[in-house]
Protein backbone atom coordinates (compact mmCIF):
# COMPACT_ATOMS: atom_id res chain seq x y z
CA UNK A 1 0.00 0.00 0.00
CA UNK A 2 3.17 2.30 -0.62
CA UNK A 3 0.85 4.39 -3.19
CA UNK A 4 -2.00 5.07 -0.39
CA UNK A 5 -5.39 3.54 0.88
CA UNK A 6 -6.25 0.11 2.26
CA UNK A 7 -6.30 -3.33 1.22
CA UNK A 8 -9.94 -3.17 0.43
CA UNK A 9 -9.59 0.00 -1.88
CA UNK A 10 -7.06 -1.49 -4.00
CA UNK A 11 -9.81 -2.38 -7.08
CA UNK A 12 -11.49 0.93 -6.59
CA UNK A 13 -8.37 2.75 -7.10
CA UNK A 14 -7.75 1.20 -9.89
CA UNK A 15 -10.99 1.94 -11.69
CA UNK A 16 -10.99 5.36 -10.57
CA UNK A 17 -8.12 6.30 -12.03
CA UNK A 18 -5.85 6.83 -8.41
CA UNK A 19 -3.13 4.35 -10.13
CA UNK A 20 -2.77 2.31 -13.48
CA UNK A 21 -2.90 -1.39 -11.77
CA UNK A 22 -3.13 -3.04 -9.12
CA UNK A 23 -2.99 -6.87 -7.55
CA UNK A 24 -5.80 -7.43 -4.89
CA UNK A 25 -7.30 -10.04 -3.32
CA UNK A 26 -10.93 -10.15 -4.85
CA UNK A 27 -12.46 -11.05 -1.41
CA UNK A 28 -11.12 -7.75 -0.02
CA UNK A 29 -14.08 -5.77 -1.17
CA UNK A 30 -17.18 -8.25 -0.03
CA UNK A 31 -20.23 -8.04 -1.99
CA UNK A 32 -18.24 -6.86 -5.39
CA UNK A 33 -17.97 -10.22 -7.21
CA UNK A 34 -20.98 -12.33 -5.98
CA UNK A 35 -20.55 -14.83 -9.09
CA UNK A 36 -16.74 -15.02 -8.56
CA UNK A 37 -17.19 -15.96 -4.64
CA UNK A 38 -18.14 -19.38 -6.09
CA UNK A 39 -14.38 -20.49 -6.71
CA UNK A 40 -13.90 -19.69 -3.15
CA UNK A 41 -16.43 -22.40 -1.95
CA UNK A 42 -14.82 -25.43 0.35
CA UNK A 43 -12.77 -28.54 -0.91
CA UNK A 44 -13.30 -26.20 -4.73
CA UNK A 45 -9.67 -26.47 -5.81
CA UNK A 46 -5.99 -27.53 -5.93
CA UNK A 47 -3.63 -26.84 -8.04
CA UNK A 48 -2.89 -22.70 -8.18
CA UNK A 49 -2.24 -23.59 -12.22
CA UNK A 50 -5.25 -25.82 -13.20
CA UNK A 51 -7.65 -23.69 -10.95
CA UNK A 52 -6.45 -20.29 -11.97
CA UNK A 53 -6.63 -21.21 -15.83
CA UNK A 54 -10.21 -22.66 -14.98
CA UNK A 55 -10.55 -19.54 -12.84
CA UNK A 56 -10.42 -16.63 -15.55
CA UNK A 57 -12.10 -19.24 -18.38
CA UNK A 58 -15.28 -19.19 -15.98
CA UNK A 59 -15.23 -15.30 -14.95
CA UNK A 60 -15.34 -14.58 -19.05
CA UNK A 61 -18.28 -16.80 -19.83
CA UNK A 62 -20.18 -15.89 -16.31
CA UNK A 63 -19.11 -13.36 -14.53
CA UNK A 64 -17.34 -10.43 -17.31
CA UNK A 65 -19.65 -7.98 -15.55
CA UNK A 66 -18.20 -7.42 -12.86
CA UNK A 67 -15.00 -6.56 -13.93
CA UNK A 68 -16.15 -4.38 -16.48
CA UNK A 69 -15.00 -1.18 -15.16
CA UNK A 70 -11.33 -2.20 -15.85
CA UNK A 71 -8.93 -4.02 -18.12
CA UNK A 72 -8.29 -7.65 -16.74
CA UNK A 73 -4.83 -8.82 -16.97
CA UNK A 74 -5.03 -11.98 -15.07
CA UNK A 75 -7.35 -13.58 -12.57
CA UNK A 76 -5.91 -16.61 -10.96
CA UNK A 77 -6.27 -18.54 -7.40
CA UNK A 78 -3.54 -19.63 -4.74
CA UNK A 79 -3.01 -23.54 -3.87
CA UNK A 80 -4.89 -26.09 -1.84
CA UNK A 81 -6.03 -23.80 1.52
CA UNK A 82 -4.88 -24.98 4.68
CA UNK A 83 -4.79 -24.38 8.69
CA UNK A 84 -1.40 -23.02 10.48
CA UNK A 85 -2.18 -22.60 14.09
CA UNK A 86 -0.54 -22.75 17.49
CA UNK A 87 -2.23 -25.95 19.04
CA UNK A 88 -2.81 -29.11 16.49
CA UNK A 89 -5.75 -29.64 14.35
CA UNK A 90 -5.80 -33.59 13.97
CA UNK A 91 -9.97 -33.59 13.78
CA UNK A 92 -12.95 -31.28 13.19
CA UNK A 93 -13.71 -31.17 17.50
CA UNK A 94 -10.20 -29.24 17.99
CA UNK A 95 -11.16 -26.47 15.52
CA UNK A 96 -14.07 -25.30 17.67
CA UNK A 97 -14.06 -21.92 19.17
CA UNK A 98 -10.60 -20.77 17.95
CA UNK A 99 -9.83 -17.94 17.19
CA UNK A 100 -9.05 -17.99 13.19
CA UNK A 101 -8.01 -15.35 10.66
CA UNK A 102 -10.69 -15.77 7.46
CA UNK A 103 -9.13 -13.89 4.30
CA UNK A 104 -12.87 -13.44 2.83
CA UNK A 105 -16.20 -13.29 3.43
CA UNK A 106 -16.60 -16.92 2.24
CA UNK A 107 -13.98 -18.37 4.21
CA UNK A 108 -15.24 -16.30 7.63
CA UNK A 109 -18.56 -17.52 6.82
CA UNK A 110 -16.96 -21.88 6.69
CA UNK A 111 -15.12 -21.37 9.47
CA UNK A 112 -17.92 -19.90 11.29
CA UNK A 113 -20.14 -22.54 10.34
CA UNK A 114 -17.29 -25.34 11.14
CA UNK A 115 -17.37 -23.94 14.73
CA UNK A 116 -14.13 -21.78 14.55
CA UNK A 117 -14.59 -17.81 15.81
CA UNK A 118 -13.36 -16.31 12.46
CA UNK A 119 -11.40 -13.22 12.58
CA UNK A 120 -11.45 -11.23 9.40
CA UNK A 121 -8.19 -9.16 8.73
CA UNK A 122 -6.21 -8.65 5.39
CA UNK A 123 -3.19 -10.57 5.02
CA UNK A 124 0.07 -8.46 6.11
CA UNK A 125 -1.77 -8.13 9.49
CA UNK A 126 -1.63 -11.51 10.42
CA UNK A 127 1.86 -11.98 12.02
CA UNK A 128 1.06 -9.88 14.15
CA UNK A 129 -1.89 -10.65 14.86
CA UNK A 130 -0.60 -14.62 15.66
CA UNK A 131 1.95 -13.30 18.11
CA UNK A 132 -0.05 -11.14 20.38
CA UNK A 133 -2.60 -13.83 20.54
CA UNK A 134 -4.96 -11.87 18.84
CA UNK A 135 -5.57 -15.42 16.52
CA UNK A 136 -4.82 -18.84 17.18
CA UNK A 137 -4.15 -19.51 13.83
CA UNK A 138 -4.75 -18.72 10.24
CA UNK A 139 -5.77 -19.42 6.92
CA UNK A 140 -3.48 -19.11 4.02
CA UNK A 141 -1.56 -20.92 1.59
CA UNK A 142 1.78 -22.22 2.25
CA UNK A 143 3.08 -19.61 -0.61
CA UNK A 144 2.46 -16.97 1.67
CA UNK A 145 4.18 -18.54 4.65
CA UNK A 146 7.81 -17.21 3.92
CA UNK A 147 7.30 -13.36 3.74
CA UNK A 148 5.07 -13.58 7.02
CA UNK A 149 7.27 -16.08 9.17
CA UNK A 150 4.31 -18.03 9.41
CA UNK A 151 6.28 -20.96 10.41
CA UNK A 152 8.42 -19.60 13.18
CA UNK A 153 5.32 -17.70 14.58
CA UNK A 154 3.19 -21.38 15.11
CA UNK A 155 4.33 -24.77 14.34
CA UNK A 156 1.70 -26.61 13.32
CA UNK A 157 0.01 -26.74 9.85
CA UNK A 158 -3.17 -28.91 9.00
CA UNK A 159 -4.09 -30.44 5.54
CA UNK A 160 -6.58 -32.37 3.67
CA UNK A 161 -6.72 -35.95 1.83
CA UNK A 162 -7.47 -35.58 -1.89
CA UNK A 163 -6.45 -32.75 -4.34
CA UNK A 164 -8.85 -29.90 -3.17
CA UNK A 165 -7.98 -27.71 -0.13
CA UNK A 166 -10.46 -26.76 2.53
CA UNK A 167 -10.71 -23.40 0.79
CA UNK A 168 -8.96 -21.02 -1.49
CA UNK A 169 -8.80 -16.89 -2.39
CA UNK A 170 -9.60 -15.79 -5.44
CA UNK A 171 -7.08 -12.85 -7.61
CA UNK A 172 -7.48 -10.14 -9.75
CA UNK A 173 -4.63 -8.22 -11.51
CA UNK A 174 -6.17 -5.48 -13.18
CA UNK A 175 -5.59 -2.05 -15.34
CA UNK A 176 -7.58 1.12 -15.30
CA UNK A 177 -9.54 1.03 -18.11
CA UNK A 178 -8.80 4.23 -19.60
CA UNK A 179 -5.29 3.79 -19.36
CA UNK A 180 -5.43 0.77 -21.37
CA UNK A 181 -7.27 2.57 -24.10
CA UNK A 182 -5.05 5.51 -24.06
CA UNK A 183 -2.29 3.64 -25.51
CA UNK A 184 -0.85 3.28 -28.47
CA UNK A 185 -1.70 0.25 -30.69
CA UNK A 186 1.65 -1.14 -30.71
CA UNK A 187 1.87 -0.99 -26.34
CA UNK A 188 -1.44 -2.31 -26.38
CA UNK A 189 -0.12 -5.44 -28.48
CA UNK A 190 2.48 -5.82 -25.76
CA UNK A 191 0.10 -5.71 -22.98
CA UNK A 192 -2.53 -8.58 -24.92
CA UNK A 193 0.40 -10.72 -25.73
CA UNK A 194 0.84 -10.80 -21.94
CA UNK A 195 -1.92 -11.35 -20.54
CA UNK A 196 -5.15 -13.67 -20.13
CA UNK A 197 -5.52 -17.25 -19.67
CA UNK A 198 -1.73 -18.21 -19.98
CA UNK A 199 -0.97 -15.38 -17.82
CA UNK A 200 -3.51 -16.62 -15.00
CA UNK A 201 -2.07 -19.98 -15.55
CA UNK A 202 1.49 -18.34 -14.90
CA UNK A 203 0.42 -16.87 -11.56
CA UNK A 204 -0.94 -20.13 -10.64
CA UNK A 205 2.30 -21.74 -11.33
CA UNK A 206 3.94 -19.58 -9.06
CA UNK A 207 1.72 -20.26 -6.44
CA UNK A 208 2.09 -23.96 -6.67
CA UNK A 209 5.72 -23.40 -6.44
CA UNK A 210 5.87 -21.10 -3.93
CA UNK A 211 3.40 -23.54 -1.95
CA UNK A 212 6.30 -26.21 -2.13
CA UNK A 213 8.89 -23.56 -0.63
CA UNK A 214 6.92 -22.80 1.83
CA UNK A 215 6.15 -26.39 2.85
CA UNK A 216 9.90 -27.18 2.65
CA UNK A 217 10.68 -24.17 5.15
CA UNK A 218 8.03 -26.11 8.09
CA UNK A 219 9.84 -29.28 7.49
CA UNK A 220 13.31 -27.88 7.77
CA UNK A 221 12.05 -26.26 10.72
CA UNK A 222 10.72 -29.96 12.21
CA UNK A 223 7.65 -28.19 12.62
CA UNK A 224 3.59 -30.60 12.72
CA UNK A 225 2.64 -31.35 10.13
CA UNK A 226 -0.75 -32.73 9.14
CA UNK A 227 -2.65 -34.17 7.15
CA UNK A 228 -6.03 -35.05 7.69
CA UNK A 229 -6.94 -38.96 6.49
CA UNK A 230 -9.67 -39.63 4.17
CA UNK A 231 -12.20 -40.31 6.58
CA UNK A 232 -11.54 -37.35 9.26
CA UNK A 233 -11.71 -34.98 5.44
CA UNK A 234 -15.14 -36.35 4.52
CA UNK A 235 -16.03 -35.09 8.00
CA UNK A 236 -15.14 -31.81 7.12
CA UNK A 237 -16.56 -31.85 3.87
CA UNK A 238 -20.12 -32.91 5.57
CA UNK A 239 -19.59 -30.04 7.98
CA UNK A 240 -18.34 -27.48 5.10
CA UNK A 241 -21.56 -28.27 2.88
CA UNK A 242 -23.41 -25.61 4.97
CA UNK A 243 -21.65 -23.20 3.59
CA UNK A 244 -22.16 -24.10 -0.01
CA UNK A 245 -25.93 -24.15 0.97
CA UNK A 246 -25.52 -20.69 2.11
CA UNK A 247 -23.88 -19.20 -0.74
CA UNK A 248 -26.44 -20.72 -2.54
CA UNK A 249 -29.29 -18.86 -0.77
CA UNK A 250 -27.17 -15.72 -0.61
CA UNK A 251 -27.21 -15.87 -4.53
CA UNK A 252 -30.62 -16.33 -4.88
CA UNK A 253 -31.62 -13.64 -2.43
CA UNK A 254 -29.87 -10.98 -5.16
CA UNK A 255 -31.08 -13.40 -7.98
CA UNK A 256 -28.60 -14.60 -8.92
CA UNK A 257 -28.94 -19.01 -9.89
CA UNK A 258 -25.92 -20.14 -7.35
CA UNK A 259 -26.18 -23.78 -8.00
CA UNK A 260 -25.84 -23.31 -11.91
CA UNK A 261 -23.14 -21.19 -11.22
CA UNK A 262 -21.64 -23.92 -9.55
CA UNK A 263 -21.85 -26.34 -11.70
CA UNK A 264 -19.96 -24.33 -14.45
CA UNK A 265 -17.16 -23.87 -11.85
CA UNK A 266 -16.96 -27.30 -11.42
CA UNK A 267 -16.66 -28.08 -15.38
CA UNK A 268 -14.11 -25.61 -15.69
CA UNK A 269 -12.10 -26.97 -13.12
CA UNK A 270 -12.60 -30.65 -14.62
CA UNK A 271 -11.57 -29.15 -17.89
CA UNK A 272 -8.23 -27.88 -16.42
CA UNK A 273 -7.37 -31.14 -14.88
CA UNK A 274 -8.28 -33.04 -17.88
CA UNK A 275 -5.53 -30.92 -20.27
Amino acid sequence: MQLGGSPDSLFGQAQDGVVDVIWTVLGYTPGRFPKSEVFELPFMTGSAEQSSGAFYNYVMENSAEEFESVHVLALHTHGPGLFHTEAPVESLEDIQGMRVRGGSRIISNMLAQLGAEPIGMPVPETTEALSRGVIQGTTVPWEVTPSLRISEVVTNHTGFSGDAGLYTQTFGFVMNRGTYEGLPDDLKAIIDANSGLETSRMFGRVMDEGDAVGLQIAQDAGNNIITLDEEETARWKEAAEATIEQWYADMEAIGIDGQALYAAAREEIEAAAAE
